[in-house]
């Protein structure tokens, strides 16, 4: 995008074109103007649209500019957090209510694919977790009796059932979520632009919102080239935030995040690497992820950014840990490499705003993002709709908090996963 190929690297290269917009002129009028169009954004305009709501959404850029179309991949379940920590943090009913939502979210997910036939990629055989080290066996042990005792459909996996599905012996366990799989972000991203178009949403790229201001009962959204009046309006940016709601971007830590993929392997190796096609990630506080596409390349990745120094720091890193990881793939050469920006929360949790009246945000995957996205975007189509009160929401409602020393942090991130990849891997 952009004639940028580090953005999106494979993605772009692989996906579907995305259906035709154009930028927003002169002045229209709409029940609904969703800022954003990315997972959350469409999924929200095609669930409003779906009971009759005018949208219009609006993306500074195009669609699946952030986040959406440069993550890994997985279709993941839940957060981060531990499930027995997230009712500590957000309280008993909505810590309960939110792991129910994302536990079943990966489904959500299939269910719109299957719906609409978006050609994404889809693979439903999972996602597997992969403990490095004894630290790590311990935490999956943990998580994995939290999450069957709510019923999830996980299994622990010793070594060598986790050797394999990976097709490696790097890893002493791993956590099959079976509930997950993975995608083509970027192709799915599109797919649900293409479904909320076909109900009848409006789609305006190249249109950044520069203010927004009350008129009358409604609210004004101004972009450089016109206008929407609307009765409610969704934010729905998350890491990509910019003006007119600086506190959004204020709340989030944006950590790096890269991928790199390998040509198509040989088909004898490609039978030997993630066999049953599931996704993964390890145990690693700096952590790998990896994932094959559908034409046989290895995705690999982790925290990093791709310019300066660190394109040829992390690409050195990648190449020694796929050797490392797979020593099968002898000859690793890269046909792509792109990286994104995360928006990670003080707690790793979501955050639900209201922050004028009508003006609704959901930001905060803190690196799960299609499944969350997905299905918050239709709670917020149900909010704005009148189906879900503000009492019924599965997280509380809260007002923007800055992150102390976030430039620092940040600079401190990328520089820092330079010096661990410039040293991993070496011996």
């Amino acid at each position: 995008m952009l004639n940028d190929e580090r953005s999106h690297g494979l993605w772009e290269k692989t996906a579907p074109p995305a259906p035709r917009t154009e930028a927003l002129r002169g002045d229209i009028s709409v029940d609904v103007a969703v800022i954003g169009a990315g997972f959350t954004g469409l999924s929200a305009a095609l669930h409003l649209a779906d009971v009759g709501a005018k949208v219009a959404v609006v993306d500074a850029v195009e669609i699946g500019f952030g986040g959406s179309g440069r993550n890994v991949g997985l279709v993941n379940a839940g957060m981060w957090v531990m499930p027995n920590d997230l009712p500590g943090v957000l309280g008993q009913v909505h810590g309960e209510r939110l792991l129910e939502l994302l536990g079943n979210a990966p489904q959500s997910v299939f269910n719109l694919v299957d719906r609409f036939e978006i050609d994404c990629e889809l693979e439903r055989n999972g996602t597997l977790h992969c403990a490095v080290g004894d630290d790590g066996v311990k935490q999956l042990e943990q998580r994995a009796e939290q999450w069957l005792a709510r019923g999830a459909a996980v299994r622990l996996l010793n070594a060598a059932e986790t050797a394999a599905k990976v097709g490696s012996t790097a890893y002493a366990a791993s956590l099959l979520d079976s509930r997950a799989g993975t995608i083509q972000p970027l192709s799915y991203v599109r797919g649900l632009a293409r479904a909320a178009l076909s109900r009848g949403a409006a789609i305006y790229s190249g249109s950044p919102v520069t203010a927004t201001e009350r008129s009358g009962d409604r609210w004004l959204v101004r972009t450089p080239s016109g206008t929407v009046s609307a009765e409610w309006i969704i934010v729905a940016t998350n890491a990509y935030t910019t003006s007119p709601w600086p506190q959004l971007r204020a709340e989030l830590l944006h950590l790096p995040y890269f991928n790199f993929a390998t040509t198509p392997l040989p088909e004898d190796i490609r039978k030997t690497v993630l066999p049953e096609r599931q996704g993964g990630w390890d145990t690693k506080e700096i952590l790998s992820s990896f994932r094959m596409d559908r034409a046989g390349r290895l995705v690999f990745g982790s925290v990093g950014a791709l310019r300066g120094t660190g394109m040829a720091v992390h690409k050195a890193w990648a190449a020694r840990s796929i050797r490392k990881v797979f020593p099968q793939i002898k000859n690793v050469q890269f046909e792509a490499g792109w990286y994104g920006q995360i928006g990670m929360t003080s707690d790793s949790l979501p955050r639900f705003h209201t922050l004028a009246p009508k003006i609704i945000s959901f930001s905060g995957y803190n690196g799960r993002g299609i499944a969350p996205g997905t299905v918050f975007g239709r709670i917020l189509a149900e909010h704005v709709a009148g189906k879900v009160s503000e009492t019924d929401l599965p997280l509380p409602v809260t007002q923007p908090r800055e992150q102390g020393l976030r430039t620092v942090r940040e600079g401190y991130y990328e520089v820092g996963a330079q010096i661990a990849h410039f040293v991993g891997n070496r011996f």
